[in-house]
């Protein structure tokens, strides 16, 4: 498995999504974590707080059909692993969001940016575990 070097499309993805992070807590005060977002158009406190978060959440799944208009067509994206992996794989992020009390998304974008000390130790963790997982994939185990 290769990994594709995108410096471009990854910067700039880095900076839209600093940008929103930056918008959404100076125009409302929230924080910008998916899962926190997602949480509230699930379990709202006000039809305020949901309205916001709905049309975050609709942002995200436009993105990539606006994406499609400008470019003529979507990236390729492989997935080298089953449906059934998938699944477990999205379950265990479930179970690690709720006792991380957020997302890597939030800890590392939004966490970070606000010096929180949970969030420099969640970041921490994620990059060391990442790191070590990805080495022991392509290095010890062989795919």
């Amino acid at each position: 498995m290769e990994t594709a070097f995108t410096p471009i499309a990854s910067l700039t993805g880095g900076i839209l999504i600093g940008l929103s992070a930056v918008s959404l807590m100076l125009l409302r005060g929230r924080i910008m974590g998916a899962t926190g977002v997602l949480a509230g158009v699930l379990l709202p406190a006000s039809r305020y707080d949901w309205t916001w978060r709905f049309l975050l959440l609709i942002g995200m799944f436009v993105g990539p059909w606006v994406y499609l208009l400008l470019a003529g067509q979507l990236p390729t994206i492989q997935v080298p692993a089953s449906t059934p992996l998938l699944l477990l794989g999205g379950f265990l992020v479930g179970v690690g969001v709720t006792l991380g009390s957020g997302c890597t998304s939030g800890h590392g974008v939004c966490g970070m940016a606000r010096l929180s000390p949970r969030s420099f130790a969640a970041t921490g963790t994620f990059m060391l575990t990442t790191g070590l997982t990805v080495y022991v994939i392509r290095h010890m185990i062989g795919a």
